[in-house]
């Protein structure tokens, strides 16, 4: 049985001909939308529905992680990034998890209600202060603390009905380049990046993962291909050892980590060969270089529909519930106080 493998990109804030045309190709699994595919919010619902007309099954996704990674602006709550629920922790750790775990149900909540079935996080890199492409998006520089924020801030995406995406295993934290820009490499040894970068990601796994997406980085102590593309990392290690049984999501395969690796449809196989699920390509180019090449290259291995949304938002219920507007005033004193 077949499946989509590609989650690609749209140009603008509405199809076209041939985006539909682009969109109903069966390889296609789902799409990653960004700030260009926004204006507003009755923009981006009739955005949806005319992709959910050309295909129902498609997965639609987002990264709104909050902070400086929040796709979606006017017209959304503006999310703390986690950074700033790490310095909160700092005074008031209870608090600080209640807030995380509001803060997930909200932003899932928001983008339930707008029919987006996924948002791309959490950050599970630690903050080390060794690149900015971390910094404010992770939930602190000790393991222990990113595990308790970070599973607080899951167990309210999850009570919204979303799934969550945990990025970037095994952890860009120790590395002082940007995988956007540059293939970076971390040349400690397995022992050493399990007992510091891994440890979150091993230990919400543990707790049951429904995807995680793995760092365009060489890891040259364990092998000398990126994350992404490696057997090592993502079978080895990630199922076997980790057990984790849920889907992995490659991260967008236009990034320069990624290049090492050949054209578009060389990265693309050796990411699937590898172990990835899914593979994010933000090149339309790129997409239709690969699309002729899926009838050989995939297989089905894991259900994707585990990260369709599982519940259906009103947005006006939403809006004026207390809870929504308790995390709300919450979350606006927390940019006064730690922003």
């Amino acid at each position: 049985m077949k499946q989509g493998v590609l989650i690609v990109d749209l140009p603008g804030t509405e199809l076209t001909s041939a985006d539909r045309d682009f969109l109903a190709h069966t390889g296609i699994a789902g799409v990653l939308l960004f700030t260009r595919n926004y204006s507003s919010r009755d923009q981006l619902q009739a955005l949806v529905q005319d992709i959910r007309q050309v295909r129902s099954d498609l997965i639609l996704m987002v990264d709104h992680e909050g902070g400086r990674v929040q796709r979606f602006k006017e017209g959304f709550v503006r999310l703390p990034a986690a950074g700033q629920l790490s310095r909160y922790y700092q005074r008031d750790p209870q608090g600080a998890l209640g807030l995380a775990r509001d803060t997930g149900w909200l932003m899932a909540s928001e983008l339930l209600a707008m029919d987006i079935d996924l948002s791309l996080a959490p950050v599970l890199d630690l903050d080390l202060g060794k690149t900015d492409i971390v910094g404010d998006r992770a939930f602190g520089s000790e393991p222990e603390q990113v595990v308790q924020l970070a599973t607080a801030w899951i167990e309210g995406v999850r009570e919204a009905g979303m799934a969550c995406v945990l990025k970037h295993f095994p952890g860009h934290g120790n590395v002082s380049g940007d995988s956007h820009l540059v293939l970076p490499e971390d040349h400690r040894s397995f022992d050493e990046i399990a007992a510091t970068d891994m440890q979150p990601f091993r230990d919400i796994i543990g707790q049951g993962a429904d995807a995680v997406m793995p760092a365009h980085i060489v890891f040259s102590e364990v092998d000398d291909q990126p994350a992404g593309f490696s057997r090592r990392w993502l079978q080895d290690i990630l199922r076997d050892q980790l057990g984790f049984t849920g889907v992995v999501i490659s991260d967008c395969l236009t990034m320069e980590g990624a290049a090492s690796a050949g054209g578009f449809r060389d990265r693309a196989e050796k990411a699937l060969t590898a172990g990835c699920d899914l593979l994010i390509l933000s090149s339309r180019i790129g997409a239709m270089e690969v699309l002729p090449e899926l009838e050989r290259l995939n297989r089905l291995r894991f259900d994707i529909s585990t990260l369709k949304a599982s519940a259906v938002v009103d947005y006006e219920e939403l809006t004026t519930s207390e809870r929504y507007l308790s995390c709300k005033d919450r979350i606006d004193y927390l940019h006064q106080r730690f922003g």
